[in-house]
């Protein structure tokens, strides 16, 4: 028999801040994290706006000295600073208990880019003597895990995902199965990015992903509307604690909601476009449906990948139609990423943050910037205000280059 997995506390880093409760009003409140970039000269790029985390410094929200600090990369402090958030708002000491029930499994789709431009510009400037002896622990995909393993003495499961922009929800299902299955008690889980380097940015805008509104960065993210060209390149980091239900009863943790489905597949069409009819999309969110034991029309809303691509919105609405046919009508529908943008490994986290909130509070945001909408995306948007919902059941979509697909679904706590 499977166990029940639950989520206890929720952690963010953001361009709309790294305090859940102020992330939470300013995205109910339709505001933008999106703006010039500050953190590098870009004058010269074809983009020069993104959602940057400003002014972040980790002292700040957790105790993590100078020295530790140059130890690690920007991605892996994000999912730090972020993980201390969650770890804090469980209520959690996880120096009590069993250390081997502990564990940890944090995505991202780039891992320490930051490092890398860094250290390249060390070697060919000043030769191979004065690259750093820490350039491989800090750049590894895995050195958020490690380093959060390390922090908090979790020996239990410790893995990191690279699915692109499926890490993060990948990461989570994965955590959850650990769960459910009896090789974890407790996970700390969810994505961090810091892509927005020099090299994340002019690669991007190379493959003419990104959006060139450069003029207005806070209405270049606009999924699903007719003016959307491409999307806008984020950063941050969303971690979640997942517990088993005994567990988290047996120490009388606040459960904020249930974890009840998992589903993933892929496209098999082509590395960065999706399948134009959604196929491996719709897929996905079957299998996470099925996993949930519940029917389609039991969903209320669904936080959409809805990225502000052409290509990529178009697919989803047409995957979300074939999965929910008649019941795509009345469902509720929308994209964060138009106040956010796209962080790319770290979205899924972030947005599985939403939908817990957006349990607790039943409140849908909103898509903004959705002005003109395009008829081939002709589903419930939310579109520019948040909205008052009765909500039991969410379904999250993460869809990444390489055909990566993961949905979770999850529900309203009931003993």
């Amino acid at each position: 028999m499977r166990r029940r997995v639950v989520v206890t506390g929720c952690g963010v880093v953001t361009p709309l801040g790294c305090e859940v409760a102020e992330f939470w009003d300013k995205l109910c409140a339709g505001k933008s994290g999106i703006g010039p970039i500050e953190r590098f000269d870009c004058s010269e790029y074809k983009v020069t706006f993104g959602g940057e985390v400003r002014h972040f410094k980790p002292e700040d929200h957790m105790p993590l000295d100078i020295r530790e600090q140059r130890r690690m990369d920007r991605f892996v402090l994000f999912g730090m600073v972020a993980s201390h958030k969650a770890i804090t708002q469980a209520g959690i000491d996880l120096s009590q208990g069993d250390p081997y029930r502990h564990g940890v499994l944090i995505g991202s789709g780039i891992g320490g880019l930051n490092e890398i431009e860094d250290q390249h510009d060390a070697l060919y400037n000043k030769g191979p003597s004065r690259v750093s002896p820490f350039m491989i622990p800090k750049l590894m995909v895995n050195a958020a895990s490690g380093n959060i393993s390390v922090n908090w003495g979790l020996k239990g499961p410790n893995s990191a995902v690279a699915t692109a922009c499926a890490s993060a929800t990948n990461a989570i299902g994965d955590a959850y199965r650990l769960i459910q299955y009896g090789e974890a008690d407790v996970m700390v889980t969810g994505g961090s990015e810091a892509a927005m380097t020099p090299m994340g940015l002019s690669g991007f805008a190379r493959m003419n992903a990104l959006s060139k509104r450069n003029d207005e960065p806070e209405r270049a993210s606009r999924p699903f509307d007719t003016d959307r060209n491409g999307f806008v390149l984020s950063e941050g980091a969303g971690v979640v604690i997942l517990e088993e239900l005994e567990h988290a009863k047996a120490r009388g943790a606040n459960i904020l909601g249930e974890l009840v489905g998992y589903g993933m597949s892929a496209d098999g069409t082509h590395m960065t476009a999706p399948d134009p009819e959604g196929r491996g999309a719709s897929y996905a969110m079957r299998r996470a449906l099925d996993d949930a034991g519940v029917k389609p029309e039991f969903i209320d809303y669904i936080n959409a990948h809805g990225t502000s691509t052409p290509l990529g919105d178009k697919a989803e609405t047409a995957a979300i139609k074939t999965v929910f046919g008649e019941h795509s009508k009345k469902l509720t529908v929308s994209s964060t990423k138009s106040q956010l943008g796209h962080m790319l490994g770290a979205s899924g986290g972030v947005e599985f943050v939403i939908c817990t909130l957006a349990l607790q509070e039943q409140v849908a945001p909103p898509t903004i910037n959705l002005e003109n909408p395009d008829p081939a995306c002709d589903l419930d948007y939310i579109p520019n205000e948040a909205r008052q919902i009765k909500m039991s059941h969410i379904l999250t979509n993460s869809f990444g280059f390489g055909g990566h697909n993961a949905c979770l679904v999850v529900k309203t706590f009931e003993g």
